[in-house]
């Protein structure tokens, strides 16, 4: 099954190395799997190290970004597939509406937003696609705190920390997106 994979990360130069690393052995995971990427576009950061690693796996890679970020992001010209949207907005549309399951790496506003939609189209049934963080180093750790305490206190109902599986290689993340994967048809 070529499963399309989603990745929301950050598209900041500064990451430190072992991130950068553990993203091109996402990208190169994909490829290794015959998956597709599909991602924000850039060059940059993880972002560009997750798809740079696709690319040189043979991974089939799509790349959503908005005109606006273009240059901001460095746009990944090399990408198999590079759709220019008008805006944020329409960006996570087209990369939704490509993907079979969400993998998150660590990142910042950005990606916070988009784990957010997706988790809460997911809470709402509007999709049943899988969702799993990769956080060797604990970056999401506050995010789960946060998840368990709108259950706590009423604001939200089951279990969303638990509905946010969390890897720590890349490897087991991959292994997790595809035991939650409902096969097609």
């Amino acid at each position: 099954m070529s499963l399309a994979v989603c990745v929301f990360c950050s598209s900041a130069d500064g990451v430190p190395g072992p991130l950068r690393g553990l993203a091109a052995d996402v990208g190169a995971g994909l490829a290794t799997r015959g998956w597709r990427l599909v991602y924000g576009g850039g060059g940059l950061g993880l972002m560009g190290e997750v798809a740079r690693a696709a690319l040189a796996g043979g991974a089939h890679v799509t790349g959503v970004i908005p005109h606006g970020l273009a240059a901001l992001e460095a746009e990944l010209l090399e990408v198999d597939d590079l759709v220019r949207v008008d805006d944020l907005r329409a960006r996570k549309a087209a990369m939704d509406a490509r993907a079979d399951a969400f993998l998150v790496l660590p990142g910042g506003l950005g990606t916070l937003e988009e784990l957010l939609e997706t988790l809460t189209l997911r809470q709402l049934g509007v999709h049943d696609r899988p969702i799993v963080l990769l956080d060797p180093e604990g970056h999401w750790r506050a995010l789960h705190d946060l998840l368990d305490g709108l259950v706590a206190s009423g604001f939200a109902s089951g279990d969303l920390a638990g509905a946010l599986p969390t890897a720590h290689r890349a490897e087991e993340a991959l292994d997790a997106l595809a035991a939650q994967v409902r096969p097609q048809g």
